[in-house]
């Protein structure tokens, strides 16, 4: 999935690496120790709207770009789209066709 930032042109991905990302932003951490769970977190805030899970989603998939996006960056980029509806469904979409991804989303019943 391509996404187009301050004329940039972002490549999401939604591999492992992404779930890593992921983990780093909205990972859980108890005591400076991280326990991941960051996609287990964020598929379900995904699925309802929630602005920030799909920011970190967004942030989380351009790890690739270089340079990198910043979180500011994506902000502006959501707050300025015209169909955030249509932005949810398409990341929903994209990320539910990852291998990596579908198997968690069945544990939570999400498929």
């Amino acid at each position: 999935m391509k996404i187009k930032i301050k004329d940039r042109e972002v490549t999401l991905y939604f591999g492992v690496r992404f779930v890593r990302e992921l983990d780093k932003v909205a990972g859980m951490n108890v005591n400076g120790a991280s326990l991941g769970m960051g996609l287990t977190r964020t598929l379900p805030a995904l699925e309802t709207g929630d602005p920030v899970a799909l920011a970190n989603v967004l942030y989380a998939a351009s790890y690739d770009t270089n340079p990198r996006v910043s979180q500011n960056e994506i902000d502006e980029y959501m707050e300025n789209c015209k169909d955030l509806d249509k932005l949810y469904d398409r990341v929903m979409k994209e990320a539910m066709e990852s291998n990596i991804i579908k198997a968690t989303a069945k544990k939570l019943k999400m498929v």
